[in-house]
């Protein structure tokens, strides 16, 4: 037997639907948070989220977590899986609900949750090569000096979260992970999460935190026939999707040169703004 051929896994925006949301499986996503954040992560409870709910008619676009962890912090794990235009807006929208959420009518502020978001974007969201992996938080600098704001003693008191460290920011933290953009080159143990993201698949020789579970609990082979069958008909609904979604973009864009053909726009203005070859866009003109 061959021991180095790796075995199908479920996608991950599948697991977090349906297979993470198990107390038993809480593993899985504590491996990845630890590696993530680097510090040791314990999940406490699954919170109720949009897509927490069982629902057939549920979209395929995105899946989203929110737990709970030893600290009392709330962190956010979602998976995007196509483009959205305002997307940042509605992660900051996001965070600033959750805290409001989590703080009663009359609770003192000191009562406020850290919120950490992590988003797994099968999208690009960003331009250029630069990175795959960003990390945003809100910070104070001095405008003459550029010098950290640093809290004092008292403020770093009352602040103090019972757990022998000091949460140094209560501002929401976003990690954006941009999938598409990794090249399948481990470095590190988040780079094997991260192509588990990406292909569906964990080597024998990834060391990172509890990745190992997930190649025995993600295994597809592993699971109940009507759950195999659950998870293939997600696949199948998630590239129709993605097929309507193809299409209705490039409907738009012919609309678009349609349009600046009848205004006589030149071809090449056409081109950029449908992102049309010239052959696709001469086909679009009126026979004469």
């Amino acid at each position: 037997m061959n021991n180095s051929v790796t075995r199908t896994l479920v996608s991950f925006d599948w697991a977090a639907k349906k297979i993470l949301r198990d107390k038993a499986n809480f593993d899985i996503l504590e491996g990845f948070l630890s590696t993530l954040l680097k510090q040791e992560i314990k999940i406490v409870s699954l919170l109720e989220s949009e897509s927490n709910r069982d629902d057939e008619t549920d979209k395929f676009n995105r899946v989203d977590l929110v737990v709970e962890d030893q600290n009392n912090d709330l962190i956010v794990v979602e998976i995007q899986n196509s483009r959205e235009v305002h997307y940042l807006e509605r992660l900051l929208y996001g965070s600033a609900k959750l805290i409001v959420d989590h703080l009663k009518l009359g609770d003192s502020y000191d009562k406020v949750k850290k919120v950490i978001s992590v988003s797994i974007l099968y999208f690009l969201l960003g331009e250029g090569e630069t990175d795959y992996v960003y990390h945003g938080a809100t910070e104070f600098y001095g405008l003459n000096n550029h010098s950290r704001l640093a809290l004092k003693p008292a403020q770093k008191q009352a602040i103090f979260d019972g757990v022998s460290k000091l949460k140094s920011n209560v501002f929401p933290e976003y990690y954006l992970i941009e999938v598409e953009k990794f090249k399948n080159l481990i470095k590190s143990d988040l780079d094997e999460w991260i192509y588990f993201f990406k292909n569906s698949e964990i080597k024998k020789e990834f060391k990172a935190k509890n990745i190992q579970l997930a190649q025995e609990k993600l295994d597809l082979m592993k699971m109940p026939e009507a759950e195999r069958r659950a998870f293939e008909r997600f696949m199948m609904n998630k590239a129709s999707e993605r097929g309507m979604l193809e299409s209705a973009k490039i409907e738009e864009r012919v609309e678009t040169a349609r349009a600046m053909l009848a205004k006589g726009e030149p071809l090449e203005k056409i081109k950029l703004y449908a992102r049309l070859s010239e052959q696709e866009i001469l086909q679009l003109q009126p026979q004469t």
